[in-house]
């Protein structure tokens, strides 16, 4: 089925075909994304809005439309696909960050709205995974950066994460956790996999906001 997150009708006909169909519907999976990346300054907002339609009101609609069927059928799973950088924002990334923050908080909210429905909401948190993301999220920086001062945080910016790109963990293993969560009889209100996930969320608990930044700006000097 075609379906456009930032569009309400291909939603809406979506979720309609499927429930006259198959008469229900039992897991949502929001996975749809990408990376708006430049400097706070530099975004145009049009560029920002469209990162939050697509991000976070595509995936807050395909919730609200799903939900009635869930409702009904007292049952259901609704997977949000966050982001270690739901939890831990770097330079570069504040657009797409403040979107996965905003994935959690309404995930958290949700969760506790649709329990008494037999409904779960669960959050996906992967690390670095090998697909077009990156390079979408790369090229998008380099278009937007006209500071020179910018420029040269960007450009070490890119070049870091170049050299991780080949340890960047395979798709299959967020596939992995989407499964384990969805086939879990009480599954778990978070999951996190991937290349640094770990580490990155252990870190952000551990360490404050100016150790945090220090360790940053250290690496983008």
């Amino acid at each position: 089925l075609q379906l456009d997150v930032a569009d309400d009708a291909s939603m809406v006909n979506a979720v309609e075909e499927i429930i006259n169909s198959e008469g229900k519907i039992d897991v949502l999976i929001n996975n749809a994304g990408f990376g708006s990346y430049g400097a706070i300054e530099e975004v145009p907002l049009a560029k920002a809005r469209y990162q939050m339609e697509v991000n976070v009101f595509g995936l807050a609609r395909m919730a609200q439309l799903v939900l009635p069927q869930m409702r009904k059928q007292h049952s259901g799973k609704i997977v949000n696909i966050s982001s270690i950088g739901g939890k831990f924002a770097p330079p570069f990334g504040g657009w797409y960050y403040a979107s996965k923050f905003a994935v959690e908080a309404l995930s958290d909210s949700m969760r506790v709205e649709v329990k008494q429905f037999g409904i779960n909401v669960i959050v996906i948190e992967p690390g670095l995974v090998k697909s077009e993301w990156n390079d979408i999220a790369m090229d998008s920086a380099l278009k937007v950066t006209k500071n020179k001062t910018y420029k040269k945080m960007v450009d070490k910016m890119i070049g870091m994460n170049h050299r991780f790109l080949t340890r960047n963990t395979e798709p299959e293993v967020i596939a992995g956790l989407i499964y384990k969560a969805i086939t879990a009889k009480h599954p778990r209100t978070r999951y996190h996999g991937g290349f640094m996930a770990g580490m990155t969320l252990f870190l952000r608990k551990i360490l404050t906001d100016k150790q945090i930044d220090m360790v940053i700006a250290s690496r983008l000097k």
